[in-house]
């Protein structure tokens, strides 16, 4: 599981049947102290994100299990919202 900030959506006129009704967001992964890490990737949302929201989410294989119908193609979905990461030294994000 990674984290990441959701940074924009697409919006597709076309989608594999089994995608539709499913948004596809833009999440910026991040490290714990919310410096960014990567480049940005696509995700299908699972529960209902949000523009700057912090998210987790899984890739791989793994990225097709939460989805409805088995083996919906999906290279990363997003799997729920953080609403806080405690560290020893502070807290680094508090909604």
């Amino acid at each position: 599981m990674k984290i990441g900030r959701v940074i924009g959506s697409i919006h597709s006129t076309k989608k594999y049947p089994t995608l539709k009704g499913y948004k596809l967001l833009i999440v910026q992964p991040i490290k714990s102290n919310m410096i960014p890490k990567g480049i940005p990737i696509v995700c299908v949302d699972t529960v209902d994100a949000g523009r700057e929201e912090i998210v987790y989410y899984v890739e791989a294989k793994d990225a097709s299990l939460p989805l409805k119908e088995p083996l919906t193609p999906s290279d990363a979905t997003i799997t729920g919202i953080v609403e806080r990461i405690d560290t020893l030294k502070e807290n680094l994000y508090k909604k």
